[in-house]
């Protein structure tokens, strides 16, 4: 399966985040990136346990760093998201005839200054109305990004 779409998490830390995540990527046919230090370990109960029996479905490629994941995938198109985005996930560039990388950091520290810097017109965010609330749960907002990007692209049913 060589699909279109990829969702990598770059130093995910929470094991039933990313076990949702995975769960989500393999009920939309996306591959899941994990790019290392991960926060937990692959072994870890909870992370199982939140992608369910699902875990043989999902397109897992595992990274030992970001420079390992750039030379391993050579990403045509990276969107950045982050909570500290000025542009809308809504706007982002989610080409159907491009295969698109959605990056997310991991749930405290999100993505590294340094790899934002640079490319503030490839980042992009989901805007939040509270200016309480930092950011939102990272499986959730995977979520919300992956299937706007599907509905964008037109692969979705209607």
């Amino acid at each position: 399966m060589n699909p279109a779409l990829h969702v990598v998490l770059l130093r995910p830390e929470i094991p039933p985040n990313t076990g949702s995540i995975a769960r989500l990527c393999a009920a939309t046919r996306t591959r899941l990136h994990l790019v290392r230090p991960l926060g937990f370990s692959l072994e870890d109960r909870y992370l199982k346990r939140a992608g369910l029996d699902y875990w043989p479905h999902v397109d897992l490629v595992l990274h030992e760093d970001w420079d390992a994941f750039l030379a391993a995938e050579r990403p045509e198109s990276l969107l950045l998201f982050s909570a500290r985005a000025s542009q809308s996930y809504l706007g982002a560039p989610y080409a159907a005839d491009a295969t698109v990388h959605l990056v997310f950091g991991g749930e405290t520290a999100g993505l590294p200054h340094a790899l934002l810097a640079g490319r503030a017109n490839r980042v992009y965010g989901i805007p939040i109305f509270n200016p309480a609330i930092r950011s939102l749960n990272l499986a959730n907002a995977v979520g919300i990004v992956l299937y706007e990007a599907l509905r964008q692209r037109g692969a979705l049913p209607e």
